[in-house]
């Protein structure tokens, strides 16, 4: 099984890979900001865990969910740094500054519950992995990660989301992740393997969900809306309704892709490929609003 995309991107750089041609074909925008799996030996000697540690902070191989979409040039944006590195779906503010030297004394950070758990902007810790890093990291440093893969990672999306706008009216952004299996949500009921998140309907809509809940239903998945998983800063950023900017985050069980060890590819990547081929066709199709009134009953 090949895991080379299967044609050279549009444009690369140290934060990531953009795939499509300059007119975006379609409305839909794809994200891929967790897969990224270069590591820089010097992220790597920093570490007080091995790399299989760091690795678990990946969305492991879900870049390999669009490879289908890029062979029919739909923009797809795909992280090259790893989130160890810089988490992508964080605001550039959330820093825990116990873990930064050298900070200005006019630095302004911002808080939020990931970030207390020890997933914020610059990841410190795993459940089990206690601390991740040797030593705090220097604000020098942040501030570079921030400049070259932070900030242009968003600008692309920016860019892409207004080109898609442009050409189609409105652009939908699909922040595509993956997670680990979810337990059932009560006695009985099948454990969601699908979450779709609009930050409670602010940053796309109800016609979108539904309509997204209804093509995964339709393949046999089980699907969850808003719970565990909402969606952050990816789409709290770049959706925006009211501007005919829409974003939804796409979380998928890994055991769905991947092997039993949830490392490598697996027997169902093919068929959760096509599933997603085909949330991605429904979507480019449909108008994110009624486009007329509903008839007097």
């Amino acid at each position: 099984m090949s895991y080379s995309a299967p044609r050279a991107p549009a444009e690369s750089t140290a934060s990531h890979d953009l795939y499509g041609p300059e007119r975006p074909i379609a409305p839909v925008i794809i994200s891929v900001p967790h897969a990224g799996r270069d590591y820089d030996p010097a992220l790597l000697d920093g570490a007080r865990v091995a790399p299989d540690v760091l690795r678990r902070l990946e969305d492991r191989w879900a870049d390999l969910l669009a490879y289908p979409l890029i062979e029919r040039d739909y923009h797809v944006l795909v992280a090259r740094a790893p989130r160890a590195m810089i988490d992508l779906n964080r605001h550039e503010r959330e820093i825990d500054p116990a873990m930064v030297t050298g900070l200005p004394r006019d630095a302004s950070f911002q808080g939020s519950a990931k970030l207390r758990g020890g997933l914020g902007l610059i990841p410190r810790r795993l459940p089990g992995a206690y601390e991740l890093w040797q030593r705090p990291v220097g604000w020098d440093e942040v501030r570079r990660r921030i400049d070259l893969i932070h900030r242009p990672y968003h600008a692309s999306l920016s860019r892409m989301m207004r080109a898609a706008r442009d050409a189609h009216g409105h652009a939908v952004l699909i922040d595509l992740h993956s997670m680990p299996p979810l337990p059932p949500a009560a006695a009985g009921q099948a454990a969601p393997q699908v979450v779709l998140g609009d930050r409670f309907g602010r940053a796309a809509s109800a016609r979108l969900m539904t309509l997204a809940a209804d093509v995964l239903t339709g393949h046999g998945l089980t699907v969850a809306q808003n719970h565990p998983y909402a969606g952050d800063h990816m789409i709290e950023r770049h959706g925006n309704p009211a501007g005919d900017l829409y974003a939804l985050q796409v979380e998928v069980d890994r055991s769905l892709y991947l092997d039993a060890a949830l490392d490598r590819p697996g027997p169902g990547l093919p068929r959760l490929q096509a599933i997603i081929r085909a949330l991605i066709d429904a979507l480019s199709a449909e108008s994110p609003r009624a486009a007329y009134p509903l008839a007097a009953e």
